[in-house]
């Protein structure tokens, strides 16, 4: 059927996305909220601020993979919560130093209950109860099997409820969880200023390397024109020698020597005449 010309033209298929902005809708859509998730992880604002930045630094520096991922969304948040749940961060200086809590009792009481669990516990409560996830979704982004990842479940939320008693029911837990991540005003950097320093970081890391191997290479060109060509064997160490008799000068001859010494030149001028041989 021939369209009249009165009728709108079917829309063109819309321009491609450059991979910074593409990065840049992720992050205005995906940043806020993991901030807030991140600091019901750790309780502590300038970390978690710290760990989806680097998240989101690690996205751009691999963002073919990213882009192409079935849930780029999932990937930065996986990564945002280990960054956030990392071990080594209790070996920082000002992770000793205790940040000011929550305004609302009720928000204390919940952010301590959860600090209070083990980090694998947290986290599984956290994308559960949370965000939302189900229980196979949650079991694979915590690296777990589905029935570790309910049994950690199942404990996280009894353990929640012992020290609050009004979150017993899932329902009001996930409602208090969305609360509590709500108060807190978190703002990330802007998408520019962390793919700026994503940049800024591979290449400090790709002259790095260069310059390592680099080095390796002019040690190891060194090495072989300095090495020997030939084996050498080695010089054993100098040995004290025993049983050798000591160096004495000679002395005066004694009255025995001296006439042995005069027999001896008398012989030799009045001896027996030498045979000589004769020619013929």
């Amino acid at each position: 059927m021939t369209q009249s010309p009165g009728h709108a033209h079917e829309a063109g298929p819309s321009p491609a996305l450059t991979p910074a902005q593409a990065f840049d809708a992720l992050y205005a859509f995906c940043a806020p909220a993991l901030v807030r998730q991140a600091y019901l992880l750790t309780g502590r604002r300038e970390l978690a601020l710290e760990a989806v930045e680097r998240a989101f630094q690690l996205a751009w520096q691999n963002w073919p993979q990213v882009a192409r991922d079935r849930d780029p969304a999932g990937w930065v948040r996986a990564v945002a919560h280990e960054c956030a749940l990392s071990p080594w961060h209790r070996f920082r200086l000002r992770q000793r130093h205790p940040e000011a809590p929550p305004a609302d009792a009720a928000d204390r009481a919940l952010l301590a209950a959860l600090l209070k669990l083990p980090p694998t516990y947290r986290r599984t409560l956290l994308l559960y109860d949370g965000i939302g996830l189900d229980l196979p979704e949650t079991a694979a982004e915590t690296e777990a099997s589905t029935p570790a990842a309910a049994g950690r479940l199942t404990r996280a939320r009894r353990l929640v409820a012992g020290q609050v008693p009004e979150l017993a029911d899932p329902a009001a837990l996930h409602r208090r969880l969305a609360e509590l991540a709500s108060t807190e005003r978190l703002r990330a950097a802007q998408p520019p200023a962390v793919r700026t320093y994503a940049e800024r970081r591979t290449r400090f890391w790709t002259r790095s390397a260069l310059a390592f191997t680099a080095t390796i290479v002019a040690a190891t060109t060194l090495t072989l024109r300095t090495a020997p060509t030939h084996y050498e064997a080695p010089i054993g160490p100098a040995q004290a020698i025993s049983g050798v008799p000591a160096e004495v000068g000679m002395g005066p001859l004694s009255a025995g020597e001296r006439a042995l010494r005069l027999k001896l030149q008398r012989l030799a001028d009045n001896g027996p005449e030498r045979v000589v041989p004769v020619a013929r």
